[in-house]
């Protein structure tokens, strides 16, 4: 059984950085695309970045491109989501979500395992 935990959320100042981590429980963790998604209180979870299983192919939703960064180390089978320039609109709970095709998406239904997800807060 696949198995994501994200670790790292937290509270920070308006401008500050966090980076969160997803360990998964998988002896082929490169042949998984990863995704990270947020949902904040009363909203829809929604897509913040993908990263195709080899790491060349990213993809970021627009309210995060040029402050977030997605990356993954294979052999640690984990993957990152480096925060930066963090607004109060960041505020969310983060989760980590794994696919078995090689394609990057961002639709929710898309993915096939999902973490439990990290808080993130961000205060203004």
């Amino acid at each position: 059984q696949r198995q994501l935990v994200e670790s790292g959320g937290g509270l920070v100042q308006a401008g500050g950085s966090l980076r969160l981590s997803c360990v998964a429980s998988t002896r082929t963790f490169s042949s998984y695309t990863m995704g990270w998604f947020r949902q904040a209180p009363g909203k829809e979870r929604e897509f913040v970045a993908g990263i195709s299983g080899n790491g060349y192919s990213t993809s970021y939703a627009e309210a995060v491109e040029g402050r977030f960064t997605i990356s993954r180390v294979n052999a640690a089978n984990t993957v990152y989501l480096q925060m930066n320039s963090l607004k109060p609109e960041d505020t969310a709970v983060y989760y980590c979500a794994a696919r078995t095709s090689r394609v990057v998406v961002s639709s929710i239904r898309g993915y096939d395992y999902w973490g439990q997800g990290t808080q993130v807060t961000v205060s203004s």
